[in-house]
């Protein structure tokens, strides 16, 4: 199958193309530059892999959670694309995503072939994203659900030590997530960002599945119920935050 994939739901922007297993990226650290990237980076990597866009299967995105502007990006570029070849998206947890990059990691814990990882992404106001996986056959596995919550609330689950972590949340309020619960992993990467290549390589399974969708059908996954919060809404949830500490 043909895919075309974009991961743009945190500071990096990422574009791939997968080729019935063979995949191409173009990937960069460029916070506010995603919609200056993505298209041209997609025409390239299509050009160099020989291919057109009616030749594509689907096309993959990133579906969240992440940032506002970022996730809702990759969604409209994709729905463009998708709607004028009349094609289905494959929309993918960021989550999941960002729980391939452990695999590095995981030579270094001797880890075992299943791998539980904890993902961890910065959502801002003193907050981060998190998700657990087991990473087996290629594809990551949900162990629970995905949340927006404290790093001194967050719990990973079950009492199985020697996981691995993965995300920009560790680093988060000074590395609060690593210090309360450093004791459970095996290993830790702080700097980890999601990528289009593990994108597209989740994707490719997820539409073996049965997986895709109507492009009028994709929906963002924000895990916050208020998105856009008024100017005083979050100097109010900065103030109710200084008192409770």
């Amino acid at each position: 199958m043909k895919l075309l994939a974009f991961e743009t739901a945190t500071e990096a922007c990422s574009v791939a193309v997968w080729l019935d297993g063979e995949v191409r990226e173009r990937f960069e650290l460029a916070p506010r530059r995603h919609a200056e990237l993505s298209l041209p980076w997609a025409e390239q990597l299509l050009a160099e892999a020989g291919v057109r866009r009616s030749e594509l299967d689907a096309i993959a995105i990133s579906r969240g959670p992440g940032a506002f502007t970022g996730v809702r990006l990759a969604i409209a570029i994709a729905q463009g694309i998708a709607l004028a070849l009349d094609r289905p998206i494959v929309p993918v947890s960021t989550l999941a995503v960002l729980a391939l990059r452990a695999h590095p990691l995981a030579a270094n814990a001797g880890s075992d072939d299943a791998l539980r990882v904890y993902t961890a992404i910065d959502a801002r106001m003193g907050e981060v994203y998190t998700g657990a996986f087991e990473l087996r056959g290629g594809d990551a596995h949900a162990l629970d659900e995905e949340t927006v919550i404290a790093p001194d609330a967050a719990v990973v689950p079950g009492d199985a030590p020697n996981w691995l972590g993965v995300g920009t949340g560790f680093a988060a309020a000074h590395g609060a997530l690593q210090q309360r619960l450093g004791a459970r992993f095996a290993g830790i990467d702080a700097e980890a960002l999601p990528h289009a290549a593990d994108l597209a390589r989740l994707a490719a399974l997820a539409y073996a599945r049965g997986e895709a969708v109507a492009p009028e059908l994709v929906e963002p996954a924000y895990l916050r119920n208020n998105v856009a919060l008024t100017i005083a809404e979050q100097v109010a949830l900065r103030s109710e935050r200084k008192a409770a500490s």
